[in-house]
């Protein structure tokens, strides 16, 4: 039918990510929730010196503050999956945004740790939580072509915020105290809010205009030539009625769907990403005391850090282009693979760097291969499960990580303690990231391209494209096509459908009595009315 257009009464096309448009706004926002999800935990800790003389704790009772709210926003994944597919993005990243901001402003008036775990860790951790998901669904709603480049961009919200909120916190200390510090952050917070009043939805959007500009095509095919206009829209009444019947017994959308644990490309992918997680933030945790243990001074070896921040501002977009380019995108898996090999190898080479430069050089390589991981992870996993299952899959996947990350590292610090000696730390994160990276490769290969080989090409399945209100659109194109074919003869009151019957009945008595060819069984009306043969056409007239 061509390209539509509403106002002339055309049916509009299916729904499709824009690819553009607010989908930039929608990235912004993205851009600013991960941002604030994964900073805010780590740049808190500038503040763990002063609470520790407040409450006199140790360096480990702060550190909870950091562990708890990343507990929160990896262990509630499924909490958030289900509250997505309730109630949708917005109203809970909205929700979020409040918890978030709430928690930190609680925070502000504790007078003991517990509360400060209770506020700043589970309330603020939980807001984010509520937040960074929803935003990563909306991205990939918006996105498909461009969706590595959105995936990346978006990503590179991490290292920003980490080489910003770090600085800004420390200001803030230093003239407001952690109080002060803490209740302006919670300020902050409140962009969350912002970010998620722009995630606009984008099916129902599509879905109320094409609805309008169906029925403005439904009346002009159907109103008849002569007039009777009120035939016309009483046509179109029932045809809406009947839609609307159709639609009743629609299933209930699930609230976390399961079955996507019967998709082996997410199986495999589960197991490596919880490998993976287990030795991939091990080395930018034990850096700085790594360089202390090996004579670099304190100052030049924070600065480590902020190398790897600033590599990793430029690794990520990059990253995403990359992934999208025609020839990378559809084997985006063994690019993720590369990525994670790439990042063990750099962890095992480095492990007996014994001077600042050799630091140096690990740094630089750490923060390429640690932003291609981050710019591609969800990426591959939206490639395998598709936008209609992300948003339970994501949510899962979180779960499952969860556990690595209260493994990995605490585990890694263990190991520290016991035989002082970090090279065999270095040694044994690597050793599980190269791991995750073969074995996501290896398998990819043997049980889904081999699989893919003998089976023969399935049908088209429109959820790994979109949601449901896409389906919905599109069913609703086809039927208002086959209405309209079905209707674009001139529909003059009921006389036509009298001549219908007529041929219809002739029809039938031929092929009792066996005296003519007449029309094949089962061709309807319109091949009724058009491909019979002359005595019909007699008959008729005659009528």
């Amino acid at each position: 039918m061509g390209r539509a257009d509403p106002e002339e009464g055309q049916l509009p096309a299916p729904v499709k990510p824009p690819d553009g448009g607010w989908g930039w706004i929608v990235l912004l926002g993205c851009f600013v929730i991960t941002g604030f999800s994964y900073a805010f935990p780590k740049a808190i800790s500038v503040y763990f010196k002063e609470l520790m003389k407040d409450f006199h704790v140790g360096y480990s009772d702060t550190a909870w503050i950091s562990s708890i709210m990343l507990a929160m926003l990896y262990g509630t994944g499924p909490v958030c999956s289900i509250m997505v597919n309730q109630f949708g993005c917005r109203p809970v990243m909205l929700i979020g945004g409040l918890l978030a901001s709430s928690g930190m402003i609680l925070a502000s008036f504790t007078t003991n740790i517990i509360e400060l775990y209770l506020t700043a860790g589970v309330l603020t951790g939980l807001g984010m939580a509520l937040n960074f998901q929803p935003s990563l669904i909306m991205l990939g709603t918006y996105f498909d072509k461009r969706r590595p480049l959105a995936n990346g961009l978006a990503a590179a919200g991490s290292p920003v915020f980490l080489s910003s909120l770090s600085p800004l916190g420390q200001v803030l200390l230093e003239k407001f105290g952690w109080r002060g510090g803490f209740l302006i952050m919670g300020g902050l917070l409140l962009n969350c809010c912002t970010c998620g009043a722009v995630m606009r939805p984008l099916d129902m959007g599509m879905k109320r205009k094409m609805e309008k500009a169906q029925d403005k095509y439904e009346a002009k095919e159907m109103l008849p030539i002569g007039g009777k206009s009120e035939e016309g829209i009483s046509t179109t009444d029932g045809t809406k009625k009947a839609k609307k019947a159709k639609k009743k017994p629609k299933k209930g959308k699930k609230l976390l769907d399961f079955s996507i644990f019967s998709n082996r490309g997410f199986i495999i992918y589960t197991i490596s990403k919880f490998i993976l997680v287990l030795g991939l933030f091990v080395p930018p945790i034990l850096l700085v005391n790594y360089a202390k243990d090996t004579g670099v001074p304190d100052t030049e070896a924070a600065f480590l850090l902020s190398i790897i921040g600033f590599i990793d501002i430029f690794a990520r977009p990059a990253c995403g282009m990359v992934a999208g380019l025609k020839w990378v995108r559809p084997h985006v898996a063994y690019l993720f693979s590369f990525a994670m090999l790439f990042n063990g190898l750099t962890d095992i080479c480095s492990a007996r760097a014994s001077n600042y430069t050799g630091l140096v050089i690990f740094c630089v390589f750490f923060g390429i291969s640690y932003g291609m991981v981050g710019a591609l992870q969800f990426e591959v996993l939206m490639a395998i499960v598709g936008s209609q299952k992300f948003s339970s899959a994501i949510g899962l996947v979180l779960l499952i990580e969860a556990f690595a990350v209260l493994i990995g590292p605490p585990s890694a610090g263990r190991l520290v303690d016991a035989l002082k000696n970090y090279e065999v730390i270095f040694y044994l994160a690597g050793s599980e990231v190269v791991l995750s990276a073969v074995f996501l490769a290896v398998a990819t290969y043997c049980c889904l391209n081999r699989g893919k080989k003998k089976e023969p090409p399935p049908e088209k399945n429109p959820s790994t494209g979109g949601g449901s209100d896409t389906e919905e659109a599109e069913s609703d194109v086809q039927e208002a096509e086959e209405h309209s074919s079905d209707n674009h003869q001139p529909a003059h009151s009921t006389d036509n459908a009298m001549v219908a019957a007529s041929e219809e009945a002739n029809h039938v008595a031929e092929e009792q009595s066996g005296e003519g060819g007449g029309c094949p069984e089962g061709d309807g009306e319109v091949l009724a009315r058009d491909s019979c043969n002359a005595d019909q056409t007699v008959e008729r007239d005659s009528f």
